[in-house]
């Protein structure tokens, strides 16, 4: 009883953010998804990846294998979901990335910090730079047909990422007052995020109910037994293993129905997909901690 008590504390604050969100839409409120992403994700989130990377306690080669782990659970992965799309049938434009890449910034990071904290935060944010790198370079060559290299350089989170590991090895920090401002600003990042997400699900058409709800299912059970395995391949203690089968299982992301409607792919389709998976998310996530903590 005290491990699901320990569960719902951790769960709870995630999908009460994200029922604002919901509810928001639902009373006919406005919220500019376009203006509050790009916010999060060129300010906030960069800021909340560089402090939690310069302030971590974790050892430089602690985080090294976590990366290396990450990169081979998206490989994996990868083959994986060709594997279910070729046997399904089904278009690889439409849902071979969105098997792959899960949530990892809107849920990831806020259910890392719930669970295990700033130590948590910090696995968390480099998974999900990982997963960064690849959805934005192989993931919309996957959905376009080409590659998208140049827009990594681009990416203020990427820089945030690679300043935060640079002031980590080097044992670097910024003076009081910039560092205070910093997570002030990062500190946006995770509230907004989340009802962001409630908003873009209360949004979303659904098209599909049947094959959708499978997708979602094989997506979580093999994104789970894959995060899993690279964990104990990896020899990773118990926090960063945990962070990464929480990351890697992550449902559907949102960007993945905007990269699908940018692209010509069958975006309500995806969208039917990322509902799904994220309903299910509620019922997987507490079951998935129960076994992690």
């Amino acid at each position: 009883m005290a491990i699901v008590y320990a569960v719902l504390q951790i769960v709870a604050p995630v999908f009460l953010l994200a029922a604002i969100g919901y509810i928001w839409v639902l009373f006919g409120e406005e919220y500019r998804v376009a203006f509050v992403t790009r916010l999060a994700m060129t300010l906030s989130v960069p800021c909340l990846i560089f402090t939690s990377l310069m302030k971590t306690e974790i050892a430089p080669e602690a985080l090294s294998v976590v990366v290396f782990a990450s990169v081979a659970s998206y490989a994996v992965l990868t083959i994986l979901a060709w594997g279910i799309v070729k046997g399904l049938g089904l278009s690889s434009r439409t849902y071979w990335a969105p098997i792959i890449f899960g949530n990892t910034g809107n849920l990831g990071l806020p259910l890392a910090v719930f669970a295990f904290g700033e130590t948590g935060l910090g696995y968390a944010v480099v998974i999900f730079a990982v997963m960064a790198v690849y959805s934005f370079t192989i993931g919309i060559w996957m959905v376009s047909g080409k590659g998208a290299a140049s827009r990594i350089l681009k990416e203020p989170m990427i820089w945030g990422t690679l300043l935060g590991a640079l002031f980590l090895v080097k044992g670097w920090s910024t003076p009081v007052w910039l560092t205070n401002s910093l997570d002030l600003v990062g500190q946006m990042a995770i509230p907004l995020m989340l009802i962001t997400l409630g908003v873009a699900v209360a949004r979303l058409k659904l098209s599909q109910f049947g094959l959708p709800f499978l997708i979602a299912i094989l997506k979580f059970s093999t994104a789970v037994l894959v995060g899993w395995a690279m964990a104990r391949l990896f020899e990773l203690p118990p926090i960063p293993f945990a962070v990464l089968v929480l990351q890697i299982s992550t449902p559907v992301a949102v960007t993945s129905y905007l990269i699908a409607e940018k692209f010509g792919a069958d975006a309500e389709n995806v969208a039917s997909l990322v509902v799904f998976s994220t309903l299910l998310s509620v019922a997987t996530i507490p079951l998935t901690l129960v076994f992690l903590i």
